[in-house]
């Protein structure tokens, strides 16, 4: 592609390149630049791309797209937001593919996935689509399964995939939208049919600083979506709705457009009546907690936005599946339950926690750890969180990083001075699990919080390979083989 063509809607500042060349890749890792592309240059939170202008020519780059002049003799393009620039160099690079495709973004501390899923089927089943799925648990082409790094891929990688969608014959998008993505503009100039806005708790605060600039990251997303679905019950939501061009709709078992009436929990999922305009509709999903209450609604209310009457979604929610890692059942012969769930926010915690105590006819524990390099002051608010609502508290390593475990391990256990639940301190994970087995209690309800999905750990720089699924399922049989 000529230069001057994938820069179109670029906002140039200055060039010395000459703009009818020839441009054969893009990177913006000088590592992965290759001969004849153009090597982007963004300001990063840990290094800067522009330090890496050099490499990128010595590999033979034909230009460098950055925010600052670099050394003399070197073809450049300059403009003011090399993230904006990056992002719109990708959806030229890539023909604007999302511009063909209904896109839904779905943006908040907790529910993101599960609210995602849910749509996805909607969609599939009711309208008969091929839908794409971007997220934390995974990517998807109707069916088909793609790993994913991060929540929201980086903007030209996004292009890319959204490429794939498009060429695979989707016509729906359904997809998480984070607060960095929105902050750090991955999605740049994706346009959305539909938002959906479904909480904001303490997390990423090591990223954004306080809450105030998370919450301005989240309402990102309701600047370039057509209707807006949110739920009106989040202490937030009024922030981050407002001054929202889009169509808003509200969702809540309070006043809302769409409310959540006659609302049964129970160890087999959720049932209410969806109230619209004074009529009702029956739902019922098969996944515990009240909070689904509100992933619920957010899903019902995107697929009206999108041309589902809220009867057809409700019959399709009906027989759902559970989504991997969310409140997700591991099998076991002790006559206990082992449910394994991403908690790993203060409140997702707390979600959980009261979601299992609703029903759990023993005691309640509840293993889980931190992450290391994130936001620290969430560690004792979720020790305390733990011992105020669970009976056995098992302490362990989440993600580490590059983080003493212990020192993460003493920050949780902060908040559970004074407590008299009773807990243990087990550093290994695998241990750790070992031994909450070892002590369950037929009828007890063991929780395995805040990797969820995840089948790995990341201790120092390195990923270790480690499903929580497996440890409990070889461990249980070695059980029954001593027994």
């Amino acid at each position: 592609m000529i230069l001057s063509e994938l820069l179109q809607g670029v906002d140039i500042l200055e060039s010395s390149a000459d703009l009818s060349v020839e441009i054969s890749s893009v990177s913006y890792d000088s590592r992965q630049t290759k001969p004849g592309g153009l090597f982007v240059a963004m300001a990063g939170y840990e290094t800067d791309g522009h330090r890496f202008i050099p490499m990128a020519m010595e590999k033979g780059a034909a230009c460098a797209l950055c925010q600052e002049k670099p050394e003399a003799g070197i073809p450049y393009v300059r403009t003011a937001d090399s993230r904006a620039a990056l992002a719109q160099v990708g959806r030229n690079w890539y023909g604007d593919p999302a511009a063909g495709m209904t896109l839904a973004g779905v943006t908040g501390t907790n529910g993101k996935t599960t609210t995602t899923y849910l749509l996805k089927d909607i969609l599939e089943q009711c309208l008969g689509a091929k839908v794409g799925l971007i997220g934390t648990n995974q990517n998807m082409i109707g069916s088909e399964i793609l790993p994913t790094e991060r929540t929201t891929p980086e903007s030209f990688e996004l292009q890319g995939l959204f490429r794939r969608m498009a060429d695979a014959g989707c016509t729906h998008v359904v997809m998480e939208v984070s607060s960095h993505a929105l902050f750090l503009k991955r999605v740049g100039g994706v346009r959305f049919a539909v938002g959906v806005f479904t909480n904001l708790t303490q997390d990423h605060l090591d990223f954004h600083g306080t809450m105030e600039n998370y919450c301005s990251a989240k309402s990102l997303l309701f600047r370039q979506c057509d209707v807006g679905v949110y739920n009106s019950d989040d202490p937030w939501a009024e922030r981050v709705m407002a001054d929202a061009p889009c169509r808003r709709v509200s969702v809540g078992e309070r006043a809302a457009g769409l409310t959540a009436e006659n609302i049964r929990l129970s160890a087999g999922g959720v049932a209410f009546d969806a109230v619209e305009n004074g009529a009702a509709t029956p739902v019922q999903v098969g996944i515990p907690g009240g909070f689904m209450v509100y992933n619920t609604l957010g899903a019902l209310a995107a697929a009206k936005a999108l041309g589902v009457p809220l009867a057809d979604s409700a019959r399709v929610l009906a027989r759902c599946a559970h989504v991997k890692g969310r409140v997700e059942v591991v099998p076991t012969s002790g006559g206990y339950t082992v449910l394994i769930d991403y908690a790993h926010t203060p409140d997702a915690l707390e979600n959980v926690l009261n979601a299992v105590r609703g029903f759990a006819r023993g005691r309640v524990a509840v293993l889980f750890g931190c992450g290391g390099d994130r936001d620290r002051t969430k560690r004792p608010l979720m020790g305390a969180i733990a011992a105020r609502l669970a009976d056995f508290v098992i302490v362990t390593s989440d993600n580490p990083r590059t983080e003493e475990p212990g020192a993460i391990m003493q920050d949780i256990l902060a908040g559970m001075a004074g407590t008299d639940t009773e807990y243990a301190v087990v550093e290994n994970r695998v241990e750790a699990i070992h031994y909450a087995m070892d002590h369950a209690q037929p009828e007890d309800v063991v929780i395995l919080a805040g990797k969820g999905h995840e089948t790995y750990q990341i201790v120092g720089r390195e990923k270790r390979h480690l499903d929580e699924r497996e440890i409990v399922a070889d461990y249980d049989a070695q059980r029954k083989e001593r027994a």
